[in-house]
């Protein structure tokens, strides 16, 4: 109910309600009063009995009582009337003074007589200017009251607010307090210097003689307005006025002489003090106006005994100024200064002695010592800045303001460095150089910026989540001023120039602050005033003060009054002086602030300490471990700073309660724990399992792995991450350790775990290893920490037989029991499932909270786990909490919106910022703790169900559902009849909660996984999904147009995203909609044209469009109705060639679905082709006139005219087809492709995200291929043209070669002899004298492949060819100038590394081929693989050095394989932990050979040179200078040296 908009009289009992409870009320009185039916006239009359005997206490009657005259003090200025008693006595602003007043008690006039009409007619012109300005105002609300400047004050810090209002006129009380009296003197302001000064004196002497007449002090203001005419002015509303000249008004009291009696003209000069110009400040205006005030203080000693009659000073144009011709008595009655009348005078004459008493009593009282009771300035502060807790904690942030600080002040500023500081904004120059920086970088490290710096970060181009990090790991440090030390050019300016250069960067960096990056709530900004205020410290906290709405969360701190006043008199422009107070510790010593705060610190500032190699402790100073901000370190002593007498009973129940209910352990969990304050933490089974693990890791092994893995998935809310603190608890007197924080680059981390590592050891080679636990980790991001770590340490030459970094990897999995199976020697599953010892610990915990009174309601988690979450005790209890909910409220439609993100997105949580928004609870209610009151808005049953966790970067509050199986309860039973693309689309249309500002980027990242995540089994999920799991239950629950209309909204709603449209064009298909699939896949096109997975999609459209219409087509069609089909083929093809260009411009990817999906398409259109009439078989079965039409001129009448717009490009068919071929072929050779097949019977026939046996598929669509371009009378017709030799290569193809992929994978056939056949038929399709008859390259490569693979298969072949003759025919490969594809320099490194036979004396021109081909294998590998971790093409070695010579000396890999027991993915991992090599049978087949290290790189001696050689594992190469043994391998990356040991003499 808006009571604002009416008058006080005209509110009924509703409107006293509600104003009662805006000025802080006790509930209880304000419903007693309303049930006494307080209206607004009787609010205005009662006094205060009425309010006692109602109940009400004394503080809290003198507070509404005082609040009820400052709220009618305005509306009574408002209805006076010219013609009113209390008017009269005053001069009216806007009557010209001339005018003739009605005043009957005094008809003198201080107005020059002769300038009436011009006077009337300036006050015409005022009047309507007030009267505009009346109805600007009247739609505003009350103008803000203020204090007088205090009587006799000459501070010039002083200042009056523009339209501020002062308290009313007032007359005579207890004569020290002043009177006032008020004129506007707009006009007189305005006149010349001898009018101005004759009006001046006029109204100063009459007031001054009549308070001197009754003996009190006074004030009389001139520039506050004294009457409302015409209700265009508040009385007492301050405009001030302009003053050219001071000295006229101070010259103005030379009339003094002229106007009082010779005898008192001395006392009267003492009395009446020289006026003061006190500035009238305005947000809105630079014009510069003062009030002039002049005080009156008749003291006894001056004035007893005497008489004040005055002559009045009057001006005439003619004469100048003249004086009354009476002299006058005057005294003070009321607000008025009245002439005594004539039969008045003898009595108040007689009744000076008594008044003379009254005046020196009034003194005396005055100068008695009044013992002040000080402010509790301790008391204050803690409060204001703890924001109203009696405690501190690290919930808040603080922005530091400050400026200049004294040197002896710099020995105070200890609590600076012990509070959570985001940053500091400092207008001291030589902060660096003598001041405040320089001292606190002696404690923390900071991030130095310059204003303008700071403000346009924002503009840089990281990705939004990343934007602001690095704010919240450093302080940042603000230069606001210049920098006096600075080389470049930012110097301290002045203050007109800083407002003109630096202001507008000011508001910029404030306003990124508090719109972007800080929450209100979550910070205090904290004025520290250390020396005189400027402006811009004033226009700082006007710039805090508007974007945070008030000052609620703005606190000042000064220990010298002036500095405050002066800064405190210019701030007021913008709040009140009042609220100023009230937010400001004043007058306390610095030292005083730095004790007083340091005692209210949760924990004090003791060093920390961290283990080293020869067992003892090195200190770890705050410096040193905030320039390590990517890890969280975990100290020897964490916690023990921590002052436990402070922590209450419930504290300690609450650090308890929150970790049962769901949120991440922390440390104070286990340090309690241990202290005995609460109960044991329960160690699982798999805790164990973990810890011996570790201790076989840090025992060391044959490997000598630097960087080692030890990996724990688990269940969401089966305890993993507890499970991995426990393990960093336990270790951290023994170990280094430190929790990765994995929002910083993996180099970033690298450099600190290394630093972290060396700190304060003596030896770097003798270091404590680092236990780093990383949690919730992108696969790419852990291996390439792992590489970077690895490079690190290669680079130190450091010699450690246990590994120095331990990457503890905890991530949730929904099937953690699958990933330990497949890596059992370095894994550990946590499941829900239980033991029975677990059990019983699980049941006895939960016994004991209950004893201590918890409700199992709210630690459900717990109660769960115990359950081992039974899907039936999960339904059974969510059943039970939402009974009674009611459905329709706020907090129910937000546990849905959660709960729909929690289930189908893991990790999601929505802000706290955002469930306030949508709660409506006003972004800024006052109260005690933010997230007390987000609780206290809550239903019980939210209350139990959420759970408030703590972004661990900024700090930030969010919510989420305790478990993600609650949360898909919740979806089910509070759904009703209501499907849940209802429910996402109503979601979608929260624009509450997407204007939101804080935590957005996050909250959209949730609503774009929610809709386009998939699932994926290497992450750790169930299954491999073609959509997200949300999209996929509304198609399967619903259906499929339901699915399309979430997504288009959710397209619509976030920002037209090109991937939303690509899933649109992908579901679309799926659905067999493919006109709509066409033009969803052209919009993705149009906002990623560039992209390759974009354009492999739009060709995965025409790709299904094309198989869709296949499988509907008859054997009748006309030739005519076939061009749509083989068009829409084309189209598919022309889209994949597209997507493979964008993919070889793509740096961070190798996207290969464009040459798959073009060779698919290729295929089956050249099946659909073989199926027309026009193009039947022969009698033989070869489809004879397809391959004339395909690879000739040739083109058959019935198609000629049909088909025109098609011949040219179904004739480029075959190249197109052979080219993607060729390149799947190489990429294959290039890298491993060996997939895991054993759960392959689950998996859908077609994937879109990877082919599961792409060397099988390749062999099958080659053979296809082929297929259509063999024909015997095509190969008479032509003989030994080139058609022929297509013809043959053809056949070769689909006899199973004609690629080095597909030759080689004859080496993986179980059958070997079979295997051996099909290779010799292959070569029997190549020329017998291939030295004679000219072969092409690419048949050339394959040609000399299918020698050395049929050596491995069948090496007393007849077909063979010997080592020399191979190398013979290579010698093409060696031209300079010629560019070869990669397999030509891999069979030279084959060729041409030494053979015991063939090289006896040593050649350098071979060393000259190897080094040749060698450095080209290396180009081109870093060309294909561009910037795509290694991790996900991990490079392949076909062939490794064995005992023997000519070609019996190369062994295949598949060889060696069929050496090694176990299953695909166990023999992959034998590979790649190196446990290979202790198979002895392997031994008898490789040759080690030798090598050296050089600066941990390892070389290799050739026929004569030396090379070197990339080691499989970069950890296993020994420092310093070595002989080393190893076994050769040969890779398109070039050679490989595997299971590498130190040579022992």
């Amino acid at each position: 109910m808006d009571y604002r908009k009416l008058p006080v009289k005209d509110w009924d009992e509703d409107h006293v309600q509600c104003w009662l409870g805006t000025i802080g009320i006790k509930k209880e009185y304000v419903k007693k009063l309303h049930a006494a039916e307080v209206t607004g006239p009787l609010l205005m009359d009662l006094d205060e009995s009425f309010f006692k005997k109602v109940g009400m206490k004394e503080a809290q009657v003198h507070m509404l009582i005082r609040k009820r005259d400052e709220l009618l003090r305005p509306q009574e200025a408002a209805p006076r009337a010219p013609s009113s008693s209390s008017t009269a006595a005053r001069t009216d602003p806007a009557t010209p003074t001339g005018t003739p007043r009605q005043k009957p008690s005094s008809t003198e006039s201080c107005a020059p007589a002769d300038k009436a009409s011009t006077d009337n007619r300036a006050s015409a012109s005022g009047k309507r200017q007030r009267r505009k300005h009346s109805q600007l105002a009247s739609a505003d609300e009350a103008i803000e009251p203020c204090n007088c400047r205090p009587f006799r004050s000459q501070n010039a810090d002083f200042k009056y607010v523009r339209d501020r209002v002062l308290a009313p006129e007032s007359g005579v009380d207890g004569l020290i307090t002043p009177c006032h009296e008020y004129k506007s003197f707009a006009t007189a302001a305005e006149l010349n210097r001898d009018q101005l000064q004759s009006k001046f004196a006029c109204e100063v002497i009459r007031f001054a003689s009549a308070c001197m007449n009754i003996r009190t002090n006074g004030t009389i203001h001139f520039g506050v307005m004294d009457s409302v005419e015409d209700s265009g002015w508040q009385h007492g509303q301050i405009r001030g006025i302009k003053v050219t000249q001071p000295d006229y008004y101070v010259d103005a009291l030379d009339y003094i002489d002229k106007c009082f009696r010779r005898d008192v003209r001395e006392t009267a000069r003492k009395c009446i003090h020289p006026p003061v110009f006190v500035e009238v400040i305005s947000k809105d205006s630079q014009e510069q106006r003062f009030v002039v005030e002049v005080d009156i203080e008749p003291t006894s000693t001056l004035v007893k005994n005497k008489l004040f009659e005055v002559y009045l000073p009057k001006y005439k144009e003619d004469s100048k100024a003249i004086l009354t011709k009476e002299i006058t008595l005057y005294q003070r009655l009321g607000a008025k200064s009245e002439p005594v009348e004539k039969n008045d005078q003898i009595s108040f004459i007689q009744g000076l002695p008594d008044r003379d008493a009254q005046r020196e009593k009034a003194e005396l009282s005055s100068m008695e010592a009044h013992t002040e009771i000080p402010q509790n300035l301790g008391r204050k502060l803690s409060i204001l800045l703890n924001d109203g807790k009696s405690y501190m904690d690290d919930s808040l942030w603080y922005i530091l303001v400050t400026n200049r600080c004294e040197k002896d002040n710099l020995n105070h500023i200890s609590f600076l460095t012990q509070l959570n500081i985001f940053c500091v904004f400092d207008f001291d120059a030589d902060s660096n150089v003598s001041g405040l920086y320089q001292k606190y970088k002696e404690h923390h490290t900071t991030r130095c910026y310059l204003l303008q710096e700071f403000s346009n970060e924002s503009k840089s181009s990281n990705p939004p989540f990343q934007k602001h990090l690095c704010l919240f790991d450093q302080t940042s440090w603000i230069f606001c001023n210049g920098r006096s030390d600075y080389l470049g050019d930012e110097k301290p300016c002045d203050e007109n120039t800083w407002i003109r250069t630096k202001k507008k960067y000011l508001k910029k960096a404030i306003t990124r602050i508090c719109d972007e990056i800080l929450p209100k709530g979550s910070f205090i900004v904290l004025f520290l005033l250390l020396s005189p205020a400027e402006k811009s410290l004033v226009d700082t906290f006007q710039e805090f003060y508007t974007e945070m709405s008030g000052a609620e969360y703005i606190i000042c701190i000064a220990e010298s009054r002036e500095n405050y006043e002066k800064w405190a008199g210019l701030a007021q422009a913008s709040c009140s002086i009042e609220t100023l107070e009230q937010r400001s510790i004043v007058g306390m010593k610095l030292s005083h602030v730095d004790a007083t705060i340091q005692k209210l610190l949760p924990s004090t500032a003791q060093p920390r300490h961290l283990p080293t190699f020869t067992r003892g402790l090195c200190t770890l100073p705050m410096l040193e471990e905030e320039k390590l901000f990517s890890l969280e370190i975990l100290c020897v002593d964490e916690c023990d700073n921590i002052k436990i007498d402070l922590l209450t009973e419930k504290e300690i129940q609450e650090i308890e309660q929150k970790f049962y209910r769901g949120r991440k352990i922390i440390w104070e969990n286990f340090w309690l724990a241990d202290k005995g304050c609460c109960g044991e933490i329960i160690e699982r089974e798999a805790c164990k399992d973990a810890n011996k693990l570790l201790d076989d890791i840090l025992r060391g092994s044959k490997l000598n792995c630097s960087v080692a893995k030890l990996k724990i998935f688990h269940h969401p809310g089966s305890g993993g991450s507890t499970i991995a603190r426990q393990v960093l608890w336990k270790r951290r007197k023994d170990l280094r350790c430190a929790v990765i924080k994995s929002s910083h680059p993996p180099a970033t981390v690298c450099m600190h775990a290394l630093a972290f590592r060396e700190y304060e050891e003596k030896d770097v080679g003798n270091c404590l290893p680092v236990l780093l636990l990383i949690e919730d980790y992108d696969e790419d991001y852990l291996e390439e920490l792992r590489n970077e770590l690895m490079d690190a340490v290669t680079t130190r030459k450091i010699v450690c037989p246990r590994p120095y970094f331990i990457l503890l990897c905890c991530r949730r999995s929904n099937d953690p029991e699958r990933l330990c199976k497949a890596y059992p020697l370095d894994t550990v599953a946590v499941t829900h499932k239980l033991t029975d010892s677990e059990k019983t610990l699980f049941k006895m915990k939960l016994e004991k909270l209950k004893q201590k009174n918890v409700n199992p309601q709210f630690i459900l988690t717990f109660v769960l786990m115990c359950e081992e979450f039974n899907e039936t005790y999960v339904r059974d209890c969510v059943e039970h909490i939402l009974q009674d909910i009611d459905h329709s409220s706020p907090d129910t439609c937000l546990m849905r919106y959660v709960a729909l993100l929690n289930f189908y997105v893991p990790n999601s949580y929505v802000s706290l910022s955002h469930c306030e928004a949508f709660l409506g609870l006003g972004a800024y209610t006052e109260r005690k703790t933010r997230a007390y009151d987000f609780k206290s808005h809550l239903s019980e049953q939210a209350r139990m169900i959420f759970i408030e966790l703590r972004e661990s970067t900024t700090y930030i509050s969010s919510i989420q559902i305790i478990h993600c199986l609650v949360a898909k309860e919740i979806l089910h039973q509070l759904a009703g009849n209501e499907p849940q693309s209802q429910l996402a689309m109503a979601l979608l249309q929260e624009k509450t909660l997407f204007d939101n500002r804080f935590g957005r980027d996050e909250f959209i990242k949730f609503i774009r996984d929610l809709f386009i995540r998939r699932d994926k089994r290497s992450r750790g999920d169930n299954t491999d999904t073609l959509f997200s799991p949300f999209i996929e239950h509304v198609c399967e629950a619903e259906d499929c147009d339901k699915a399309i209309a979430v997504l288009k909204a959710a397209y619509e709603q976030l920002g037209k995203d090109a991937f939303f449209a690509q899933q649109l064009a992908r579901l679309h298909y799926n659905n067999e909609k493919f006109t709509e699939a066409e033009y969803w896949a052209g919009v993705a096109k149009f906002h990623l044209p560039h992209d390759s997975y974009i354009l492999d999609t739009e060709g995965q459209v025409y790709r299904k469009w094309f198989s869709f219409i296949l499988d509907k087509t008859t054997q009748d069609d006309a030739l005519e109705s076939m061009v749509p089909k083989i068009e829409i083929a084309l189209k598919a093809m022309k889209c994949f060639r597209g997507a493979q260009q964008a993919a070889k411009a793509e740096r961070d990817s190798m996207n290969n679905a464009g040459y798959f999906g073009e060779v698919e398409v290729g295929c089956r259109l050249l099946k659909y082709l073989s199926t027309i009439p026009v193009f039947r078989r022969n009698p033989e079965g070869e489809h004879s006139e397809l391959v004339k039409y395909l690879i000739t001129d040739y083109i058959p009448e019935d198609v000629e005219k049909p088909w025109g717009k098609l011949h040219s490009r179904l004739k480029g068919l075959r190249q197109n087809l052979y080219n993607a071929l060729e390149w799947i072929s190489e990429d294959l050779s290039y890298f491993q492709t060996d997939k895991n097949h054993e759960n392959e019977e689950d998996e859908k026939d077609e994937k879109e995200e990877q082919i599961y046996n792409p060397r099988k598929w390749l062999k099958r669509q080659s053979e296809v291929y082929a297929k259509f371009f063999i024909s015997a009378s095509v190969l008479e017709d032509g003989n030994s043209g080139p058609q022929s030799q297509l013809i043959r290569r053809m056949n070769i193809y689909r006899s199973g070669g004609g690629s080095i992929t597909n030759i080689l994978s004859f080496l993986t056939d179980k059958n070997e002899n079979r295997a051996a056949e099909k290779l010799e038929k292959i070569l029997t399709f190549y020329t017998d004298n291939p030295h004679r008859d000219w072969l092409e390259d690419n048949d050339l490569i394959n040609y000399i492949l299918c020698h050395i693979t049929l050596q491995c298969l069948k090496p007393g072949s007849a077909k063979l060819l010997p080592l020399q003759t191979l190398r013979d025919l290579s010698a093409r490969f060696l031209k300079p100038r010629r560019a070869f594809p990669a397999s030509a320099h891999f069979l030279l490194t084959l060729l041409y590394w030494p053979d015991e036979a063939l090289d006896k004396e040593p050649n350098t021109d071979k060393d000259d081929i190897l080094h040749s081909a060698l450095q080209t294998l290396k180009r081109l590998y870093d060309i294909k693989v561009k910037d795509v971790p290694t991790r996900k093409k991990r490079i392949y070695t076909h062939f490794f050095l064995g005992k023997g010579y000519d070609l019996g000396k190369i062994v295949h890999k598949t060889k060696i394989d069929k050496l090694i027991s176990g299953s695909l993915h166990e023999k992959r991992m034998k590979w790649l932990h190196g446990t290979v090599w202790n198979n002895y049978k392997i031994h008898d087949i490789l040759k080690r050979v030798s090598g050296w290290t050089k600066d941990r790189n390892l070389f290799i001696r050739g026929h004569v040179k030396e090379f070197p050689i990339l080691p499989l594992h970069r950890d296993s190469v020994p420092s310093g200078n070595e002989n080393v043994t190893f076994y050769l391998g040969f890779s398109f990356n070039g050679l490989v040296a595997f299971n590498i040991e130190v040579q022992n003499n």
